[in-house]
């Protein structure tokens, strides 16, 4: 196994069962209660000096997953072409998520989630299996929207094991 396929299969081993399409529509339930149970003082928390803000960590989620929504479109349709990466630390560092508000950026978060739902709900069967090359590695279509679903979960394991509990 590649350090490529170890570094996806930790997250989709998160994934609690064979439904990952429900799943992914359980876990964005998830993170949308668990955000509207903070204030917006609350979501400015990080839980050590360096960390992102639970504001930064919200905005992370819909900007990974809106790159997952293109890499997942783009292998769907047959893209040949060699996709980028993103580095999610430069991402953060100019996303100004702090200066938001929390009601704006779960606003946010729930459209993106809904359009994911949408796209992966919608796409015949067959293109699912369709690989595609991101960031130098290749990986299939389905993987791609497995990986929103782990990639979400393993962030609400942070939230729930690092943040909440110095809240």
């Amino acid at each position: 196994m590649t350090d490529f396929q170890k570094y996806v299969q930790r997250y989709l081993d998160l994934i609690p069962s064979e439904s990952w399409l429900e799943e992914l529509k359980k876990s964005g339930e998830k993170t949308v209660e668990m955000y509207s149970n903070l204030t917006d003082e609350q979501s400015l928390f990080a839980y050590a000096e360096g960390k992102w803000t639970l504001k930064e960590l919200l905005l992370h989620l819909s900007d990974a997953e809106r790159v997952f929504q293109y890499r997942i479109l783009a292998f769907a349709r047959g893209e040949k072409n060699e996709l980028p990466g993103f580095d999610e630390e430069l991402y953060a560092e100019n996303s100004f998520a702090n200066e938001r508000s929390l009601e704006s950026l779960l606003e946010e978060y729930q459209l993106i989630r809904k359009s994911s739902q949408i796209l992966l709900e919608t796409l015949n069967p067959s293109v699912l299996n369709n690989i595609g090359t991101a960031n130098g590695n290749q990986i299939s279509a389905e993987t791609i929207g497995k990986l929103i679903v782990g990639h979400n979960i393993h962030h609400l394991n942070i939230i729930e094991e690092r943040y909440l509990p110095k809240l």
